[in-house]
């Protein structure tokens, strides 16, 4: 039997992360003062932090 190549693989993995109220968190990018910065946000509560382990 064959192997299949290394380029006919296809990995996708999306990953999900939940806040403690329930709610799914989904990254954002905002332009403030000049700068481009991702943001992790709720959608249930709306609670804001750098990264999406910070909800812990």
């Amino acid at each position: 039997m064959g192997q299949i190549s290394k380029n006919a693989r296809t990995a996708s993995l999306t990953q999900r992360f939940y806040c403690p109220c329930g709610g799914e968190i989904k990254m954002k990018t905002i332009f403030s003062s000049g700068k481009v910065r991702n943001m992790a946000e709720c959608e249930k509560c709306h609670r804001q932090e750098r990264r999406p382990r910070d909800f812990k």
